[in-house]
């Protein structure tokens, strides 16, 4: 780094290490380590001693560390003993509990969906249903932390929640036995069309191979000859996993010159890793397409960057965050975890995608990523504006394509996403597209499941948003405090009527449902569907 700790932010770090039981040899190097440490223990004691107010020597030291790491690069992290359970979770992909995924509207614990294979959904608990007592006592005002505590529990413990049922007069009580859920890293894989296959996935946990290959061959029996994967909003998640699901699409290489997915290189020699791909997939001839966007980040980033350094398939949307750096995880004394970079990421050319921060606060480094102008339309050689960007590094991929460094994965085809307006963002932001159809679905609606029952196919084709549903929902979203501009709501009219719909379809069925109906006017989506000859092309596949 080119900035200088100061002596608070070493001895920080020092009594982090202290607690945590490290070694602090391994992390800081200097004579007067110690010398650092007891200044910043006779600091603390003193302001505890004398200071004109009584103070919190743990919020203190919590203060420190995030002065501490505010002077690394934006990606190493303190996870405080409150957050450490839910981001363990993320990664783990499981939990033990019932198995719902719920908003809290009106202050009524609202389901959303049912995890597939859990135990609310074997009991028959379906979407939209209200729990209203959770073992005889009120839930009404719970908060989330309040309902995971209370819903979360070792599995094979029994819990029962009361319900209110849209449709059913009575009250419905239900006696769950928990069990361990699993939280999917895959929102949506089906089938588009007879012989194109579609796969959503939304982080890299330590399930996500594991659901991939068994999407992708329940697809391979369905018809699948080709895949759009779907990376966009994916945050990125475990190494190892990106690596392996990259794999899937690569073959070895030869012996004397395997292929590389990607490489990482540290300070500390132990740190640095290879990976490279082996032979023996049947996806390894099947043209691909990856979307992303620029949420798309991390273990993403390796996919894509793999995928396209080896000409192996189209990436399309575009340009992801840039993140290339590697964090490795130590669990402290009191709950909390340090999560430190120690090494960065290269894709098979030496791309590094990580992003320059140096000099740069979190903030206008989180939004420089979002702010890019890049021109719309076939991008085969990377170009801006058709223009050689002499600012990056070059490259040159293995099939002899010009691409750049110092930055994200720039798609082979440029597609942006489209932009909302005020009204719909503010509408969007607010949850309110959940909270109408949660009432639309408790009245009126009620029809609408009757009407279609299992038959999603039938809904996507012949149910339509109607002029007069609309009519409901701008008075509701007012009601609810966002000033709604009639013509701003009219520019998005197509959005506005997919989000409704894709809404009551989730409510019925399930996230595939969701998925399905927003990709009928997915800008990306669509145009990614016509761009399989050039996937191919790249691939050499035809």
């Amino acid at each position: 780094m080119k900035k200088r700790f100061s002596s608070f932010t070493v001895a920080a770090l020092v009594v982090v290490s202290l607690f945590a039981g490290m070694e602090i040899n391994e992390l800081i190097s200097g004579d007067d380590i110690y010398a650092q440490l007891n200044k910043f223990k006779d600091i603390l004691i003193l302001t505890e001693k004398n200071y004109i107010e009584k103070i919190d020597t743990g919020e203190l030291t919590e203060a420190a560390i995030g002065g501490l790491l505010d002077q690394l690069d934006p990606h190493s992290v303190y996870i405080a003993p409150r957050n450490f359970e839910r981001v363990t979770e993320e990664f783990k992909g499981k939990y033990e509990g019932i198995g719902i995924s719920f908003r809290i509207l009106n202050d009524t614990i609202t389901v959303l969906e049912p995890i597939g294979g859990g135990p609310s959904a074997r009991l028959g608990i379906l979407a939209n249903d209200r729990i209203v007592k959770i073992n005889g006592e009120s839930a009404i005002g719970f908060n989330e932390t309040q309902v995971q505590k209370t819903l979360r529990g070792p599995r094979g413990t029994r819990v029962g929640v009361t319900i209110v049922r849209p449709g059913t007069p009575e009250l419905l009580v239900f006696e769950i036995t928990r069990d361990e859920i699993s939280l999917a890293s895959l929102d949506a894989a089906f089938m588009v069309t007879d012989d194109i296959a579609y796969i959503q996935s939304n982080k890299f946990n330590e399930q996500t191979y594991t659901e991939v290959t068994r999407s992708l061959e329940e697809l391979r029996k369905q018809g699948m000859k080709k895949l759009i994967f779907d990376l966009r909003w994916n945050p990125g998640g475990y190494l190892d996993q990106a690596v392996k699901v990259a794999d899937l699409f690569l073959d070895g290489g030869t012996k004397d010159n395997p292929k590389k997915i990607v490489y990482t290189k540290a300070r500390r020699s132990e740190f640095d890793e290879t990976f490279v791909a082996r032979t023996g997939d049947a996806y390894e001839n099947l043209p691909v397409i990856v979307l992303i966007s620029n949420h798309s980040a991390s273990a993403s980033e390796i996919v894509a960057g793999a995928i396209q350094d080896w000409d192996r398939g189209l990436i399309v949307g575009e340009t992801s965050f840039g993140k290339g750096l590697v964090q490795r995880q130590w669990p402290l004394s009191d709950g909390s975890a340090l999560r430190l970079t120690i090494a960065k990421y290269y894709t098979p050319t030496g791309r590094l995608i990580q992003r320059d921060y140096v000099g740069k606060n979190k903030v206008d480094y989180q939004r420089e990523a979002y702010e890019r102008e890049e021109e719309e339309g076939y991008n085969e050689n990377h170009t801006v504006k058709g223009k050689a960007d002499t600012a990056k590094p070059v490259f040159k991929t293995y099939g002899g394509r010009t691409v750049y460094g110092g930055g994200g994965i720039t798609p082979d085809y440029v597609v942006k996403d489209n932009l909302l307006t005020k009204t719909v963002a503010d509408i969007r932001r607010r949850d309110l597209f959940v909270a109408f159809i949660s009432s639309y679905m408790a009245g009126s609606g009620l029809k609408v499941r009757d009407e279609y029952g299992s038959d999603l196919a039938r809904f996507r084709k012949s149910f339509r948003v109607t002029d007069s549903l609309l009519d409901e929902f701008v008075p509701f979203v007012e009601s609810k405090g966002v000033t709604v501009d009639r013509a701003e709501l009219r520019k998005d009219d197509g959005f506005v009527r997919t989000m409704l719909k894709a809404t009551i379809g989730r409510s019925i069925w399930n996230s595939d449902a969701w998925v399905s109906i927003l990709l009928e006017t997915d800008k990306q989506f669509q145009k990614a569907l016509t761009l399989f000859p050039e996937a191919e092309k790249f691939a050499r596949l035809q």
